[in-house]
């Protein structure tokens, strides 16, 4: 089955697991602390909007470099909102290995979307790279 390229953001599953991520994190967040309101609380979850927020950005723009870059700021907002999983658990503001496992995922999907835009060896094997997206997205599914 040949999927057909996305026209919107909101088409790419990239995009539909990060957006699920910052939905997810806003109520984990809520029952942090008061005194974090205006510290780790906000931090994180601007981390956690940003990522999908420059997926969506990125998308629109022309060039693969351009993209690509977008992407990247995609990929170091993930590692600020794992250290801060780390630090909300160490801190131990609540249980977060869902989210652990949700962020892991839509590193693990942005790098495979990264990799296929910047991708220089033709068609197939960015066919080859979606079709394994759409293969982990199943399993995902099948797991949440």
């Amino acid at each position: 089955m040949e999927r057909k390229p996305a026209t919107t953001f909101e088409e790419l599953i990239v995009w539909q697991k990060a957006h699920q991520f910052v939905l997810n994190l806003y109520k984990y967040t809520a029952a942090f602390p008061k005194e974090e309101v205006y510290v780790l609380t906000s931090q994180f979850r601007r981390a956690a909007i940003s990522i999908a927020a420059n997926i969506a950005e990125g998308f629109k723009k022309k060039g693969k470099k351009d993209k690509a870059r977008f992407l990247n700021i995609s990929q170091g907002s993930t590692e600020e909102c794992r250290y801060y999983l780390i630090l909300s658990k160490d801190l131990n503001y609540g249980e977060n290995q869902t989210l652990v496992v949700q962020l892991s995922e839509v590193s693990k999907l942005l790098n495979a979307y990264s990799a296929a835009i910047l991708n220089e060896n033709g068609r197939q094997e960015s066919e080859d790279r979606r079709q394994n997206i759409e293969d982990r997205k199943q399993e995902s599914e099948d797991r949440w």
